[in-house]
């Protein structure tokens, strides 16, 4: 089996998910996939993208969630519900049991950033480590038959050709609603480890006791729509439309 690094790695490289923000637009898994089709390791492949059994390896997912508040089991029993949308990838445990559970050492944790890899030439297949890991973040790439899963894309950050504000995961660069931070934090100076501390990050899942690096910031509390908008008027009575008016009002009516 494979060993973790015996001392704390100097650097904690990681990202912060901001759920307040994050508009579940997909745009991170897009450029994830497009980036590290063409990247470190194989191309990430698919199987029938055009058929009806679609499948394929992803390193980053966007999961969508309806949440209703305290006191309440259905959606208006205790007030407004809120979609949250929960972006999940590797989330590059300092205790990785995907490391530990590994036979053959392919999967691994730097012992310079903390970052948790997979050696694909010596990857063999078994899935131990998708099955040891809490979270699903890793996916069989049946094409290749190894394992894939985020590696923060290590050929972008420390890439010198690159202008330093394109030295981040592509996740972090392409998103629209600035939900994906990138940073150290091992540094408490640094902008993510502030981030954590003056919202309250969470661990996903700390029962687990696999002490992730990446943080998530969790959604503020809102006010119901009638109080943060008191006084705004109803829309208008479209009763008795006629012409494109009444054919509009139809339609809308039957989404």
């Amino acid at each position: 089996m494979t060993s973790l690094p015996s001392l704390p790695t100097p650097k904690k490289l990681g990202l912060v998910i901001d759920l307040d923000v994050c508009v579940g637009c997909h745009a991170c898994v897009v450029n994830c996939k497009e980036w590290n089709t063409g990247g470190y390791g194989s191309a990430l492949s698919d199987q029938d993208p055009y058929g009806a059994d679609v499948s394929g390896a992803w390193l980053n997912r966007v999961h969508t969630f309806e949440v209703v508040p305290d006191g309440g089991e259905i959606v208006g029993e205790a007030g407004d519900a809120r979609i949250v949308h929960f972006p999940k990838s590797c989330l590059h445990c300092e205790d990785a049991p995907c490391v530990t559970v590994c036979p053959t050492g392919a999967s691994y944790k730097r012992a310079e950033d903390g970052i948790v890899l997979v050696d694909e030439d010596m990857c063999i297949g078994c899935g131990l480590c998708a099955w040891a890991c809490p979270y699903g973040a890793r996916e069989m790439d049946l094409a290749a038959g190894v394992m894939k899963k985020c590696t923060l894309c290590i050929d972008r950050i420390y890439n010198e050709t690159f202008d330093e504000v394109d030295r981040q995961p592509a996740c972090v660069r392409t998103c629209p609603a600035n939900a994906r931070h990138f940073g150290d934090f091992s540094d408490p100076q640094s902008a993510v480890s502030i981030m954590v501390l003056e919202r309250g990050g969470m661990d996903l899942m700390p029962e687990q006791g696999t002490r992730p690096v990446n943080k998530y910031l969790p959604p503020r509390a809102r006010k119901p729509l009638s109080e943060s908008a008191p006084g705004l008027p109803l829309a208008e009575n479209t009763e008795g439309a006629k012409g494109f008016f009444g054919w509009l009002d139809g339609m809308l009516d039957r989404i």
